[in-house]
């Protein structure tokens, strides 16, 4: 018997149906049984924890970048796209969940790629009392779009009055997962 949406309940009114069509009625309770066991149902708790995971790893994201744009950046302000941090957490939950200790277990680098140049920005242990079991590198990108160079031109000169350089980021990323206690090689997860 194939499951489908329309049969995913024990009501007299599907099993009726299925007795019209010639089934045996003690195939179909049987088999409605079965399909109440194998497919549980989603947990709550799960998701409102994956959730407050998710926003806690957003605002780490976003300290990192904070704190990074006046002593490693030198900039003023750094903007970034709608949802970037978001989607940036999602993913990294998903590399951590086939991991013995989950993102306890995690170690991430935290990079910006600038012309084709690497910088480090932060290191973020996600629980200090765990060892960790893998390595993920986050490479932020800055956007390339020629009115920021025309606009850096303009505030180098004699209209700067103070103002320092505001760094836009791309809404594409990569991830790259490192295992350190297994064989399996790199996964590689490009954004954008």
């Amino acid at each position: 018997m194939v499951a489908t949406g329309s049969l995913s309940s024990k009501n007299p009114a599907s099993i009726s149906e299925l007795l019209d069509r010639g089934y045996h009625t003690e195939s179909l309770l049987s088999d409605f049984d079965y399909w109440d066991y194998v497919v549980p149902e989603p947990n709550l708790n799960e998701v409102i924890f994956e959730e407050s995971t998710c926003q806690n790893l957003v605002k780490m994201l976003e300290n990192c970048l904070s704190e990074s744009k006046q002593t490693k950046l030198g900039c003023s302000k750094v903007l970034v796209p709608e949802k970037l941090t978001q989607r940036i957490a999602q993913d990294v939950l998903r590399l951590s969940s086939t991991e013995p200790c989950g993102l306890r277990g995690c170690v991430m680098h935290v990079n910006l790629e600038i012309e084709n140049v690497c910088k480090k920005l932060d290191r973020i242990v996600c629980d200090s009392s765990v060892v960790p079991t893998f390595e993920l590198t986050l490479v932020f990108k800055q956007e390339n779009c020629s009115w920021t160079r025309f606009r850096d031109f303009f505030s180098r000169g004699r209209f700067s009055s103070g103002f320092r350089r505001t760094l836009i980021l791309s809404s594409g990323f990569r991830l790259v997962k490192k295992k350190l206690y297994s064989l399996i090689g790199t996964t590689v997860i490009e954004g954008s």
